[in-house]
């Protein structure tokens, strides 16, 4: 997986967390703030909640890392890239 970052106008980077990106825990003061909670359900299949950043509940899916691969492209192209009032709702 290739790694996107964005960088705001004041230049604050923002991406999606992986341990493939750890090393820009080293740069600057981080803020990592949870966007989205991934979560298994009562029968075994898993669910991304993305309600956290004003998005959709995605699923079920039943493999944890189906969850993962659609939150992650929802975050993609829903908020890693756009500015606004929804940045600071993410905690």
């Amino acid at each position: 997986m290739t790694a996107e970052i964005a960088v705001t106008t004041d230049g604050r980077l923002r991406f999606i967390w992986t341990d493939e990106l750890s090393e820009l825990i080293h740069v600057g003061t981080p803020t990592i703030k949870r966007a989205s909670d991934v979560e298994p359900l009562p029968d075994g299949r898993w669910i991304a909640d993305l309600s956290r950043c004003g998005g959709p509940v995605l699923g079920p899916f039943w493999k944890r890392n189906e969850a993962l691969a659609a939150e992650a492209a929802w975050l993609r192209a829903n908020r890693l890239f756009t500015q606004g009032d929804r940045d600071e709702q993410a905690d």
